[in-house]
């Protein structure tokens, strides 16, 4: 399983941004250990709204709740 993380300047200042990606590669890392599929490439956006005022529970269960949908469209294909 590999996973990347963008994120762009309109999140906020350098410091902002390296929390936001902390934040995403560590919930990543606790959420693709259970679902996550081998051989997948997995790439999260940081937005500002989720990354700096979200709790870190919720945007587990966002990052759950999406690759789940994500797996369920790719098996109906």
């Amino acid at each position: 399983i590999m996973m990347g993380i963008t994120c762009s300047k309109k999140v906020g200042n350098a410091v902002i941004r390296n929390r936001a990606r902390r934040r995403l590669r560590e919930a990543g890392k606790i959420v693709l250990k259970g679902i996550g599929l081998k051989k997948t490439n997995y790439i999260f956006i940081a937005r500002k709204s989720i990354t700096v005022k979200a709790k870190f529970t919720d945007l587990c269960r966002d990052i759950e709740v999406g690759i789940k949908k994500l797996h369920e469209r790719e098996a109906n294909q």
